[in-house]
């Protein structure tokens, strides 16, 4: 079960309103709600980005080039200020590997404007726009959800927390996709 836990890889906390971006291999470590992450990942650099989005959408009209102290706790700023990273570093978006994590009810509402619901909306929507495919999905639901994310290979270990417990087992979510409720 705690298998990702036996490397010797620095691990980072990720924690909402937080990027992560690296070339070092890290393993880093986030739990979501409605809170929403999305990892990119290159294979020829082996760079990878995480983010912990915790709104959907900035009130500002900036750029996201340049964040404002709370930019990357939005979800559309997190985002595009990776896609940045990623084109300033010289890496096209067709190079760029991408999953989507997080977005639960976690007020069991089952709205479709839960601020869950609007965080995978808006990332889907600006991914979209940048016409990046994502590879690996795991959103919306009741449920929380831990991410274990490995920056120099872009894996993502992924473990399901209801009522409370965890799930026993963790399920890596390389190369599938399943739907964007």
């Amino acid at each position: 079960m705690n298998s990702y836990r036996r490397t010797n890889l620095p691990t980072v906390f990720l924690y909402p309103g937080e990027i992560h971006i690296s070339d070092k291999p890290t393993q880093i470590i986030t739990t979501l709600g409605s809170c929403v992450s999305v990892t990119m990942f290159n294979h020829r650099s082996n760079i990878g980005a995480i983010c912990h989005g915790a709104l959907p959408r900035c009130r500002t009209n900036g750029d996201c080039r340049s964040p404002c102290i709370e930019a990357f706790k939005f979800t559309d700023c997190a985002v595009t200020y990776m896609l940045n990273r990623f084109k300033l570093l010289g890496i096209e978006n067709k190079d760029i590997e991408v999953k989507i994590f997080g977005g639960a009810d976690t007020l069991m509402s089952r709205s479709s404007n839960s601020i869950g619901t609007q965080n995978v909306k808006t990332a889907l929507h600006i991914l979209g726009k940048a016409k990046l495919r994502v590879i690996a999905a795991d959103v919306g639901d009741s449920f929380g959800r831990k991410l274990v994310f490995f920056s120099h290979t872009g894996e993502a270990f992924l473990k399901r927390l209801k009522n409370g417990n965890h799930h026993s087992a963790i399920n890596e979510q390389k190369n599938k996709s399943s739907d964007h409720r």
